[in-house]
């Protein structure tokens, strides 16, 4: 800053003054200074404390409401995170509940739709009133002629049995006639049966005159059966001895490796034992797969299983039914085809087996 010479002078002189005059108060200047240090030193430590009190106080403050805003934001944290999941959480049971409600409502339906074909199907094909009532007029016609041709028979077995009575009965009388033909009337003598009191002679008389004598020779031989043979002679039903006969009296066992004689019957006549490949039938494998598909078709309701929401069957080619009068509706009457209506099939393609079974 520029100065004018006579305004320097002037400052000169007043600073020159105030020195003269600091340096008249140097002493109280200086006592004052070690007062003040000395109660400077006094209010030191309260100072101090008093400085630490106000910053910890402070310090407090601002923690504690930093603690209080770092409390608000994770409580806002944690509520909008908890709503989140929440509301994820409702959203799936709420999808489940309606998928559970769906799938309920779609078995509803396949149950409904199932019950009305089955209905419909058993009622057409299974148990039809008008074919039921076709088929039991049938079987009364036939019932009727059966009985017919049973009573014709029946009238002619008995015919047939009382024709063999008579035919017995005359064996029978000619026998007893050629066996007492010495009751035969004499010119001398009368007979038995040719009573002179009686006008015309008996029935019995004339089969005597036209009977032959019975000789020796036409008597029937009597069967004699020895009960003391040790074997079996193949006419009755046991073709070995059950027990163990009794040796016969003042015979002696022969001598050697011979085997005992009920032993050797009942090996010779033993039942016949046929083995596994015999026994069993040829076509035991497929019967037994044929029987195993009819029980699984049976006791099955449904093979395939329903998928929702599938395009799995679109691929599929629409198979008709059996009794069917295009691919796809359904015929009015069932088309009984039989082996008389198709004399191709009287037949078969497949080649004759020739290994056949023995059955026991």
């Amino acid at each position: 800053m520029f100065l004018s010479p006579w305004r320097r002078v002037h400052t000169e002189v007043a600073d020159m003054a105030a020195l003269g005059n600091v340096r008249e108060r140097l002493g109280e200047l200086r006592l004052e200074l070690i007062s003040a240090h000395r109660l400077a030193e006094d209010n030191r430590v309260k100072e101090y404390n008093a400085a630490v009190s106000i910053q910890s106080w402070f310090r407090g403050c601002k923690v504690r409401a930093y603690l209080r805003y770092l409390h608000k934001m994770v409580t806002v944290i944690q509520k909008w995170w908890r709503g989140y999941v929440a509301r994820k959480y409702f959203r799936s049971k709420v999808k489940t509940a309606y998928f559970i409600m769906k799938m309920n409502f779609y078995n509803e339906t396949a149950v409904r739709i199932q019950k009305r074909w089955r209905g419909y199907f058993v009622r057409k094909y299974v148990h039809n009133y008008y074919a039921l009532k076709r088929y039991l007029e049938g079987v009364t016609i036939k019932n009727n002629i059966v009985r017919k041709e049973l009573d014709k028979y029946a009238d002619i077995k008995s015919r047939e049995q009382t024709k063999k009575t008579m035919e017995k009965e005359e064996r029978e009388k000619d026998y007893r006639a050629r066996k007492t033909h010495y009751l035969l009337s004499t010119e001398q003598i009368p007979g038995v049966y040719n009573s002179p009191y009686r006008p015309f002679p008996d029935a019995m008389e004339i089969r005597l005159q036209k009977a032959r004598p019975l000789s020796h020779n036409d008597r029937p031989k009597k069967m004699v059966e020895n009960q003391n043979l040790l074997y079996s002679d193949c006419r009755d039903t046991i073709s070995f001895p059950i027990m163990q006969p009794l040796p016969p009296i003042g015979k002696k066992k022969p001598q050697g490796p011979f085997r005992d004689t009920a032993e050797v019957l009942q090996q010779r006549y033993k039942p016949l034992e046929p083995t596994l490949r015999v026994a069993t039938s040829i076509n035991s494998v497929e019967e037994a797969r044929e029987e195993l598909k009819r029980q699984e078709w049976r006791r099955g309701i449904h093979e395939k299983s329903f998928a929702t929401f599938s395009s799995f069957h679109k691929t599929e080619v629409y198979e008709p039914l059996i009794h069917t009068s295009s691919d796809y509706t359904q015929s009015t009457s069932i088309s009984l085809v039989t082996r008389m209506d198709q004399p191709e099939k009287w037949i078969a393609k497949k080649d004759f087996h020739t290994v056949f079974t023995l059955e026991c």
